[in-house]
């Protein structure tokens, strides 16, 4: 007699991965509107027994900064931030991210936040995780129409920080700093190697054989709905509701 296989949400799946990729790293941060990295984080904590020590900058209980982005960006600059996450409206094939607009950026037929810190810190914070929920051509397109943060720099650019991997809801992408591409890691349960092609606008490598994105185990999903989720409350109370409340 085999064991059912367990019930878990896109978010959960995700955030297993993004934890993975953290693993025991000394200082994660999470900026604004991240609850699936922020849950990733938590998760990796409660792993670790304590580490990483996670930054999420709009929590009173997780977060030393007193000034907001700017401490942050003094510690990422100082080397004491290990990881970080970025997403955007357009993500492309060299890991560059766009936050600000779509189309001609005089008149412009989408308008995004801005990028506020996110192309210095991809700069200095040696692993920076990409994530988006929508795996489409939509936002995983061949050129961003506008770069708020690059993924490569020429070769005589001094740079210590840049994309490790791109995490979506269909697979999981591994950047190749050397290549400047990304190279197919895995891909999720209930996706194929043909949706990832079909819905990606950039090329990139393929493995041989490619393998399935483990699914959260047992205690992974025990961590992140006991221990995590109430945490993850006080940030993002709609979320927590959604993603780990029984119905």
């Amino acid at each position: 007699m085999t064991d059912a296989p367990l019930d878990f949400s896109t978010e959960e799946m995700l955030a297993d991965v993004i934890a993975g990729l953290i693993g025991d790293l000394r200082h994660v941060a999470v900026g604004a509107a991240s609850p699936i990295p922020a849950t990733a984080a938590l998760l990796a904590r409660a792993r670790g027994g304590g580490r990483p020590y996670v930054s999420l900058l709009q929590s009173r209980k997780h977060n030393f900064f007193t000034d907001g982005g700017r401490e942050l960006f003094d510690c990422a600059g100082q080397g004491r931030v290990d990881a970080f996450f970025l997403s955007g409206g357009q993500i492309d094939g060299q890991g560059n991210v766009n936050l600000v607009t779509i189309g001609d950026y005089e008149k412009p037929t989408v308008r995004f936040p801005g990028s506020f810190g996110s192309a210095y810190l991809y700069y200095v914070v040696p692993r920076v995780i990409l994530f988006r929920t929508e795996h489409s051509r939509r936002t995983l397109v061949p050129r961003v129409d506008f770069i708020s943060a690059p993924g490569v720099s020429d070769d005589n650019v001094f740079r210590t920080g840049g994309p490790v991997a791109l995490i979506t809801n269909r697979c999981h992408f591994a950047f190749d700093r050397a290549a400047k591409r990304f190279h197919l890691q895995s891909v999720h349960p209930g996706h194929t190697l043909e949706e990832v092609r079909d819905n990606t606008g950039f090329d990139f490598d393929v493995p041989t054989q490619v393998p399935e994105t483990p699914a959260p185990s047992g205690e992974t999903l025990r961590l992140m709905r006991e221990t995590v989720a109430p945490e993850l409350a006080e940030i993002y109370p709609e979320f927590a509701k959604r993603v780990f409340e029984p119905v």
